[in-house]
């Protein structure tokens, strides 16, 4: 009885998941440019488009547990390590946000205790 519930509850839920987190990790990689790949010293943009294509094609069509854990690693590996590598080569890993004043904090303006 608990094995059917989690066999046609969790399962799915969680291979709908790993498909989601595959197509956002693949179009991140597709929105990348190149250049910031080999600035951050990763593999290729090409590299990752089609490790994460591949891991896309088998959670959608395949259903193969073995091959979804390993494309679901991959995945993990690029939110991990390579998109915040590639954010910082690109300049959009800054701590500091843009168009503040030399008076700013780091919770807003600073206003002289007024």
């Amino acid at each position: 009885m608990l094995m059917n519930g989690f066999d046609n509850g969790v399962l799915p839920l969680l291979g709908f998941a790993m498909l989601a987190l595959a197509v956002v990790a693949f179009v991140l990689a597709l929105l990348a440019r190149e250049d910031a790949y080999r600035a951050a010293e990763k593999q290729t943009k090409t590299f990752w488009l089609v490790i994460l294509g591949v891991t896309v094609l088998v959670d959608f069509f395949l259903g193969m547990l073995f091959l979804e854990i390993a494309g679901l690693v991959a995945t993990i590996v690029f939110f991990v390590d390579v998109r915040p590598a590639l954010k910082q080569v690109s300049g959009g890993g800054g701590g500091r946000r843009k168009g503040g004043s030399s008076s700013d904090g780091p919770y807003g303006p600073y206003n002289g205790g007024r």
